[in-house]
C-alpha cells in the first residue's frame, strides 16, 4: 500500500559519470564545464538538483568502452563518444556527503557484478545517506563488457533476464537477512546483535550459490527501490515485477500512452498497485530566456556537435552489432535487425518514430543526438505546458531529465522549468519524509519471500 497524496509529477535527472552527458556532442558545448574528473562536479550538480526537489538523480553505466563498430574503441576515443566511465560507488558517496534529501541511484549490471556485491554496495549507500538509495538494474549490452570480464560473448538475451530473475531475488533476500530491531548493542550484557534475527540464505540456484547473512544490517528503506529500463516484451514482464520506477524511451505522446497503458496493465497482472509504479520517459529540455534563444539552441545541438562516427560507435554498442561494413543511407531491414543481440526496443522505437524507411543515418542519430527521446523546447512556462500535457493526459507519471550539456541543463530547468511546475501544483515545493521512498511516496517493505519460498524476515 503506498502512501496517500494528490498526484504529482515526478523528476529524475540522468547523469553519466563520463566526459559527456547522455547526449554525445555535450563535451563541445562552450558553457559546459570541463572538470568532469574533479568530485567536486558531481556535488555541485547534486546541490543543483536538490534546490530543484528532485525526486532522484541517477547515473547510466556500462563496463568497456564502445569498441563494437569496426572492432575497436578509436572513433569512440577520438570523438568522445563517451571513453570514460567513472566508478559510480565512490561518487555516488561524495554526492551523499554533499547533499540531504535528494535520491541518489546507479546502474549495476546482472550479468558481470555478483549479488552479494551488489547488495552490500546498495545497503552501505542506503545507510550512509540515511535512506536514499536506488539502484537501476540492467542486464549489460555487449561483447566489449563481456571480454572485460574474462567472456568472449554475451548471454543472449532470454538468458540474460533468466540470470537477473535469480540475481534481483537474491540481493532482494540479501537486504532482508537482517531484521529490523536486530542490533541490541547491551554493554552491560556484552550482546550485540540477536543470532534469531540475522539469517543465512543458502541459496542454491541456476545461476548463484550464496550463503549469506549480509554484512550490512537491515538499511533505513529496508529495500532501496528498483529502477528497470527494459523495453523488450520481457523486459516490461521483469520491470512489472521489480520495479518502483521504469525509465522508458519513447519518441511521442502517443506511444507513450500506449507503453503507459501496456506497462501499468502488467504491474497490475503481477498483484502490485499500478500506481505505486512511476514510469518515467526520457525527453530533453532546452530552456531559454525567450522561445527563440531556446529554439536557438536546439539546432546547434541537433545539427553541429554531434560527429556522424560518434552516433555509429554508440549506436553499435547499444545493439552490439558492428555497423563499419554499411553506408549512412542503407536500409535497416528485418534481415539486418535479426542480427541485434544488444537493447532490442531501441529499434522498434526508433521505427515508430520516423516516416519513411529507416535508414542507418536516422537510427545513429537517434542514439547519439536530441532525436533519441520526446524533446521540449522553450520558456520555462513553455517546456512546463509541454510537460503538463504529457503528465495530465497519462502518458507518464513524471520525466527523467537528459542534459545538453553540464551543468547548464540543469541548472536552467531549476531556474527556469521548476518554479512554473510549482506555480501549477503537480510539482512538490519540498521534500516529504526522510528518504527515497518517502519522497516517491512507497511504503517500507515489510519482508520478502524467496523464489524458494524460504521466508526471509524483514
Amino acid at each position: 500500500m503506498t502512501v496517500s497524496r494528490p498526484r504529482q509529477m515526478s523528476l529524475v535527472a540522468f547523469m553519466q559519470a563520463s566526459n559527456v552527458s547522455v547526449y554525445a556532442g555535450s563535451w563541445r558545448w562552450p558553457a559546459n564545464t570541463p572538470d568532469y574528473l574533479d568530485l567536486r562536479y558531481y556535488q555541485r550538480i547534486a546541490r543543483t538538483l536538490e534546490d530543484g526537489v528532485f525526486d532522484l538523480l541517477f547515473f547510466d553505466d556500462r563496463l568497456a568502452m564502445p569498441a563494437i563498430y569496426g572492432d575497436s574503441s578509436d572513433e569512440a576515443v577520438r570523438t568522445g563518444a563517451r571513453p570514460v566511465k567513472l566508478d559510480l560507488s565512490v561518487i555516488l558517496g561524495a554526492m551523499a556527503a554533499a547533499t540531504e534529501h535528494i535520491g541518489l541511484g546507479a546502474t549495476y549490471s546482472t550479468t558481470y557484478y555478483s549479488p552479494y556485491h551488489v547488495a552490500r554496495t546498495f545497503s552501505t549507500l542506503d545507510h550512509l545517506s540515511d535512506g536514499r538509495a536506488a539502484w537501476n538494474v540492467v542486464t549489460s549490452v555487449n561483447d566489449t563488457e563481456a571480454q572485460n570480464f574474462g567472456l568472449d560473448v554475451h548471454l543472449d538475451h532470454d538468458q540474460r533476464y533468466d540470470r537477473a530473475e535469480e540475481f534481483i531475488d537474491v540481493v532482494a533476500s540479501l537486504w532482508d537477512s537482517w531484521e529490523d530491531g536486530a542490533i541490541v548493542a547491551d554493554r552491560a550484557s556484552g550482546q550485540f546483535a540477536d543470532p534469531t534475527k540475522v539469517h543465512e540464505l543458502n541459496h542454491r540456484g541456476e545461476y548463484f550459490n550464496v550463503r549469506g547473512p549480509l554484512t550490512s544490517p537491515r538499511s533505513p528503506q529496508g529495500r532501496p527501490p528498483i529502477i528497470q529500463a527494459g523495453s523488450s516484451g520481457r523486459g516490461r514482464e521483469f520491470a512489472a515485477k521489480w520495479a518502483d520506477l521504469i525509465f522508458t524511451g519513447v519518441p511521442n505522446k502517443a506511444v507513450a500512452k500506449k507503453h503507459y497503458a501496456d506497462q501499468k496493465s502488467r504491474v497490475a497482472a503481477m498483484g502490485r498497485d499500478p500506481d505505486s509504479v512511476r514510469i518515467l520517459p526520457m525527453a530533453y529540455v532546452v530552456v531559454g530566456e525567450t522561445e527563440s534563444i531556446a529554439r536557438e539552441k536546439e539546432e546547434i545541438f541537433l545539427h553541429h556537435l554531434v560527429d556522424p562516427m560518434a552516433s555509429l560507435a554508440l549506436l553499435s554498442e547499444v545493439t552490439n552489432y558492428d555497423f563499419a561494413g554499411h553506408e549512412l543511407d542503407d536500409l535497416i531491414t528485418d534481415e539486418l535487425l535479426e542480427k541485434v543481440t544488444g537493447i532490442r526496443g531501441l529499434v522498434e522505437g526508433v521505427r515508430q518514430s520516423v516516416e519513411g524507411p529507416l535508414t542507418l543515418r536516422s537510427l545513429a542519430e537517434h542514439r547519439a543526438t536530441l532525436l533519441q527521446g520526446p524533446r521540449f523546447v522553450g520558456t520555462g512556462e513553455q517546456i512546463a505546458d509541454q510537460m503538463q500535457e504529457w503528465f495530465d493526459d497519462e502518458a507518464c507519471d513524471g520525466f527523467v531529465v537528459a542534459a545538453t550539456h553540464l551543468p547548464g541543463t540543469f541548472e536552467e530547468f531549476v531556474r527556469m522549468v521548476v518554479p512554473e511546475l510549482q506555480r501549477r501544483e503537480i510539482f512538490r515545493r519540498d521534500y516529504e519524509g526522510s528518504t527515497l521512498r518517502d519522497s516517491l511516496g512507497l511504503d517500507r517493505p515489510e519482508r520478502y519471500v524467496g523464489a524458494e519460498g524460504v521466508e526471509v524476515a524483514g
